[in-house]
């Protein structure tokens, strides 16, 4: 990997293929494309920030005598609640084995037990196939995949660049539009691979990064592709609830260890469902806000003792140690939890080679919806859908070079005009932001009606016509191709504070039109008035740009 100085402008070139985030997905990506092509790998964050390095579980995949591919997609199946598309699963469940021993390959260390890998059960799984690396799975993942992206030929990786929009000519994605630094111009490629994450930000409470926020899922469709199952959101069901703390994820794994739930009185809020506390996380999620909302509590009780101390100690230090940081002990006293937005099981729809339906875009990870997870994502199996999918990759063919026209110079024209206001027009603006994502909650959180959903649709809309008229935004729409423009400091801040709000809107829109769409309840999508699945709504949902939602078979 070709190092580049913060500031240096990305070399006027045409790459082979674009590679946006560099989360599990994109660095896998990155090492799985063929080596003779060149590529450049950005993402947004000059932070090594993504959901992938925060994931504390593990890893699913058959490693046991006992165990076999066919219970593991029967697992994934079961909790997909009849929306997993069967190809994909076998795909995922039949490459994961060889996963683990390609990451053993590139020096990921899992937990041992007496000379074999140690598993562990987390929710809905039928036996232990959960690989893990203490309670920082995710962390050695990330570390792992980029020494080995840092070495690899002919890719040159930048930080701190935001894709704004895709470049489409004649249906085909050809590049992207970025705004890099001070400089807005466009980047050819012959391949661009989304890997920008979910959209679990989208929410007031949420256990995802900031950056998490469905701006992958909006350039795709602002291009024309398919989006799929957007109304499919899973809520963990235990995140840390405290006044003015973050949502910290208390791991699944904790219970799979023997960690229980219960109320402020001591009862089970889950010793009705099937599972109990290890209970699909859609079920779980439901049974904990009703009991919430029926106690008036905002949080339930996790307790954590019945787990052997020098078992918590050694297989969660990261979870003791953030406790800790807020003044709880978990090896005295149970711990506030309550579910938060985790993870889109929704996103652009993309076939075994992730491909999408615009020639030319790719995407790989929590960003793409594969047909994998279904309606309900089974646990753990999400780091593997990232490795196996972008594993695909290397099979890719790229088309011809696009014929298409290279900004020549760097300081082609100078940009000034559309600062904001002043400083209240930004505070005004970061508020927007956060009443969007209580809208998200309360419109499209665990419990969802039509009645919410109208309103906050009734809310959004306007908001979403008036942002996009902007001067500044127009500009950035219709900037010529061949064109770079330097933008002043104000101008560039305002650029990226109208995108946050703007691409935060439009995923907003969408997820809520989805939601809406599918007049039933299944996996992480509960109607409080329609709770029970219909045998009409076993199919995807779609969304396409300038088209009417529809639907498709699940595949076999």
């Amino acid at each position: 990997m070709t190092p580049l100085p913060a500031g240096k402008p990305i070399p006027s070139i045409r790459w082979d293929v674009v590679v946006i985030g560099a989360g599990a997905a994109g660095l896998m990506a990155c090492l799985e494309l063929p080596l003779e092509l060149n590529v450049l790998l950005i993402n947004r964050n000059t932070s090594r920030r993504s959901s992938s390095r925060w994931a504390q579980g593990g890893i699913a995949a058959v490693t046991r005598p006992e165990d076999s591919m066919a219970s593991h997609a029967e697992d994934t199946l079961r909790a997909g609640a009849g929306l997993c598309d069967t190809d994909a699963v076998q795909l995922l469940v039949g490459e994961a084995p060889n996963c683990v021993k390609y990451l053993e390959k590139l020096g990921m260390t899992f937990d041992r037990e007496d000379g074999q890998l140690a598993t562990t059960l987390e929710a809905a799984h039928s036996h232990q196939r959960v690989l893990h690396v203490q309670d920082r799975t995710g962390r050695a993942l990330i570390d792992v995949l980029r020494e080995r992206v840092e070495h690899r030929p002919g890719l040159l990786h930048r930080r701190g660049i935001r894709v704004t929009q895709l470049w489409v000519e004649q249906g085909r994605c050809c590049g992207v539009q970025v705004l890099d630094g001070a400089r807005l111009h466009w980047i050819p490629s012959r391949m661009v691979v989304l890997a920008t994450g979910g959209g679990g930000h989208l929410f007031t409470n949420s256990t995802n990064p900031r950056q998490a926020c469905g701006e992958g899922v909006v350039l795709a469709w602002e291009a024309g592709a398919v989006i799929e199952d957007l109304e499919f959101v899973q809520f963990h069901p235990t995140a840390l609830h405290l006044p003015q703390a973050p949502c910290f994820l208390i791991s699944e794994a904790v219970r799979g260890e023997g960690a229980i739930l219960k109320d402020a009185r001591g009862v089970s809020p889950v010793a009705h469902i099937p599972g109990r506390d290890l209970a699909p996380r859609d079920k779980v999620s439901q049974a904990l806000i009703r009991s919430m909302r029926k106690a008036g509590d905002t949080s339930i009780l996790l307790d954590l003792t019945p787990i052997p101390r020098a078992q918590l100690v050694r297989r969660f230090p990261t979870i003791l140690k953030r406790c800790r940081e807020f003044g709880l002990d978990p090896l005295q006293q149970p711990i506030p939890v309550a579910p938060a937005a985790h993870y889109w099981m929704g996103g652009v729809a993309t076939d075994l080679t992730a491909a999408t339906s615009l020639p030319g875009l790719h995407a790989v990870g929590e960003v793409a919806c594969t047909g994998v997870h279904g309606a309900n994502r089974l646990a753990s199996n999400s780091l593997m859908e990232c490795l196996v999918f972008a594993g695909q990759l290397a099979k890719v063919t790229l088309p011809e070079e696009p014929k298409v026209a290279i900004a020549s110079a760097w300081s082609q024209q100078k940009w000034s005009t559309g600062p904001l206001s002043g400083p209240e027009e930004t505070a005004g603006l970061v508020l927007a932001i956060d009443q969007l994502r209580q809208l998200c909650w309360l419109a499209a959180g665990v419990d969802r009606s039509a009645r919410d959903l109208k309103s906050g649709l009734r809310d959004l809309k306007p908001a979403i016509g008036d942002l996009w008229q902007r001067p500044l935004l127009g500009m950035m729409r219709n900037q010529p191709k061949d064109q770079c423009l330097l933008l002043e400091e104000p101008t560039r801040q305002a650029l990226n504070l109208l995108l946050d709000l703007g691409h935060r809107q439009r995923a907003s829109l969408l997820l809520l039109q989805s939601c809406l769409f599918r007049r039933e309840s299944r996996g992480g999508h509960f109607r409080q008035d329609a709770p029970m699945p219909l045998s009409q709504w076993r199919c995807h949902t779609q969304i396409q740009r300038d088209k009417e939602l529809s639907t498709r078979p699940v595949r076999s």
